[in-house]
């Protein structure tokens, strides 16, 4: 009886001790725009549990001069856990890590990307206004994707006209449109260098 009674001491002590141990989850954050490391960004882990979709909260660190980040955090059967990595005036990082591609005996690297923002302030203005004008226009380079983003698909103006249209692009990258007056001869290409962190505009007079 007492062998038994040590075999299944053994057994529950060795059921406990296989759940426990920390996850290490570290990597590199790059800033893409200027090919550097992304310095003061604030990045939080968070974690998702099972048949959830609710995040909680596991740590908040600030990204130093060298870019990196370290989290150690305890083994919990979890859904998933996400990296939140923000910054001013930069693309938020947003990266889902499964449970199952997680390794307790070794370190977990991550290593993600950003670029800057930039805005561009699309002037349209038609300077001679009839009833019957029509201008058509499409872009050509920009960013795509993104709630704020220009529109992909033809855009159609009638009539008089003065307008701004703002929409992000990346920092430090070209945004054009290909543009028609429709029944005229005047068309054409526009766009210009975006800046990070700031509004370049884009003017279109016809």
């Amino acid at each position: 009886m007492r062998n038994i009674l040590y075999f299944l001491l053994i057994i529950i002590l060795f059921s406990c001790e296989k759940g426990t141990g920390n996850f290490t989850l570290k990597g590199t954050i790059k800033d893409d725009t200027y090919q550097t490391n992304l310095q003061g960004a604030i990045i939080q882990l968070y974690k998702v549990p099972i048949a959830s979709t609710q995040e909680i909260l596991i740590e908040t660190a600030t990204i130093g001069n060298d870019g990196t980040y370290s989290f150690t955090f305890p083994r919990e059967k979890m859904e998933r856990y996400t990296l939140h990595v923000t910054k001013s005036n930069y693309f938020k990082i947003e990266k889902d890590i499964y449970y199952s591609s997680l390794s307790l005996n070794e370190e977990n690297i991550r290593d993600y990307s950003t670029k800057a923002q930039a805005w561009v302030g699309l002037h349209l203005i038609n300077n001679n206004p009839q009833p019957g004008d029509h201008l058509q226009y499409i872009k050509q380079a920009g960013l795509q994707g993104c709630l704020t983003c220009c529109p992909n698909t033809d855009q159609h103006y009638y009539g008089p006209l003065d307008t701004v249209i703002y929409c992000i692009n990346n920092g430090n990258e070209n945004y054009s449109i290909y543009y028609w007056v429709l029944n005229t001869s005047n068309q054409g290409l526009i766009g210009a260098f975006t800046n990070s962190f700031d509004t370049t505009e884009v003017t279109l007079a016809y």
